[in-house]
């Protein structure tokens, strides 16, 4: 008895013991856009998982990447101010940046940790949402543009920003779900600044908006990829590195960058970064795990997946990388003569201040309302002409039934 007693007190200290090792396992929280990073499909490296191999071979310990994504800026805002995230890296755009930095929501960054940060380029330094480059470093970059099916939209129509508006191709255009790119889409059409703080101005993007309002398919984010490949919609602007991975899938599909009356590209011009939330758990893990992110073998990897702009020297200058993309891939991603730091500051989303963000926020939600108030009124129209035909049908039948017995 007393033997079986002792075995038992064992097992229980063996199973204590594995659940302990099991709790004290290293873990990183990465917290990413859908679709922006290499996950291992169709033959490419899984990047999470080279890091966890990475790591145990350099470090003699195992980690788990635990990997989540957020379909837009907005949203993984909302989340980290939430102080519910727990959080160890997060890749949100410029002007969110600043605006997580002047809400002191972001760590400074050890740089001691990431010595290829050399690999970055000077262009990318200093820019206005992290001047002293503290919090922040550069993931990727590129430009929205829009996306058409060339069997569908006439070559005529594209070049500029009212193909979003064309009626011609109404019940067929989506546009972003997200109040800044789609005010921006309304904004580049009109020449308004998009960093304006004039209240008249956003009100008229509002409007334009609504204008493009009876046209619209739907507001979406990833979901595009499903609409635009499958061909259940024809136009949408978007990201360039996201309809690179769309022809994939659909050869019909095109791209533009939209211009203004003179020729210059009218359109954002934006920077992804990593960045540590603050009291992220595992900084030091973070830093590690951007450093491994920004060597050659990951960094290309995830350039070549994701299909955007790298500012990093390990992707642009590998010439196995310029072969892989191919020649139109890289006229899109880098255009010829465009220079990226001339651009920047006059393309670019600046983060707002908070009256004009509350404004924005308002604006947004009455477009939302809107757009909800016009399905309604759509769908109770179908509803009352289904009904009508339906008491017109019933009526006859009855009518013809008491025909019988006359």
């Amino acid at each position: 008895m007393k033997k079986l007693s002792l075995i038992f007190t064992l097992l229980i200290c063996l199973l204590l013991c594995s659940c302990g090792e099991q709790r004290a396992k290293k873990v990183v929280n990465v917290y990413n856009w859908g679709e922006y990073i290499s996950d291992g499909s169709e033959g490419s490296l899984d990047a999470n998982a080279a890091f966890e191999e990475y790591y145990y071979e350099t470090y003699g310990e195992k980690i788990d990447v635990i990997y989540t994504t957020y379909a837009s800026n907005e949203d993984m805002y909302a989340k980290l101010k939430s102080g519910a995230s727990g959080y160890d890296v997060v890749i949100p755009s410029d002007y969110m940046i600043a605006r997580l930095i002047e809400e002191d929501m972001l760590e400074k960054i050890d740089f001691s940790n990431i010595p290829n940060y050399a690999n970055i380029s000077d262009d990318f330094r200093g820019l206005y949402y992290d001047p002293n480059d503290e919090y922040s470093i550069p993931y990727t970059y590129g430009m929205v543009g829009v996306i058409y099916n060339s069997t569908v939209v006439d070559e005529s129509d594209t070049g500029k920003w009212d193909l979003m508006w064309n009626e011609k191709y109404s019940g067929r255009i989506l546009q972003f779900n997200n109040s800044r790119d789609a005010f921006g889409t309304a904004m580049y059409k009109l020449g308004i600044d998009v960093n304006t703080t004039d209240v008249g101005e956003w009100r008229t993007a509002l409007e334009e908006l609504k204008k493009q309002q009876p046209v619209v398919q739907g507001y979406v984010m990833d979901e595009i990829f499903n609409k635009m490949e499958s061909g259940e919609a024809s136009v949408s602007a978007y990201y360039a590195g996201d309809y690179l991975c769309m022809i994939e899938n659909n050869e019909d599909l095109a791209f533009y960058y939209p211009t203004d009356d003179e020729g210059n590209y009218a359109t954002n011009l934006f920077v992804d970064a990593y960045c540590i939330p603050k009291g992220a758990a595992n900084k030091e893990l973070a830093e590690i795990y951007i450093n491994y992110m920004l060597s050659e073998e990951p960094a290309i990897a995830n350039a070549e997946y994701i299909y955007y702009a790298s500012p990093n020297s390990a992707v642009y200058d590998s010439e196995v990388y310029i072969e892989d993309m191919g020649e139109e891939a890289m006229d899109i991603l880098y255009p010829e003569g465009f220079n990226f730091h001339d651009n920047y500051n006059k393309m670019s989303y600046h983060n707002l201040d908070s009256d004009t963000l509350s404004l924005v926020n308002n604006l947004w939600e009455e477009l939302k309302i809107s757009s909800a108030t016009g399905e309604t009124v759509y769908i109770l129209a179908v509803a009352i002409i289904v009904g009508l035909v339906a008491y017109a049908v019933f009526h006859a039948l009855r009518k013809r039934k008491r025909a019988k017995y006359y």
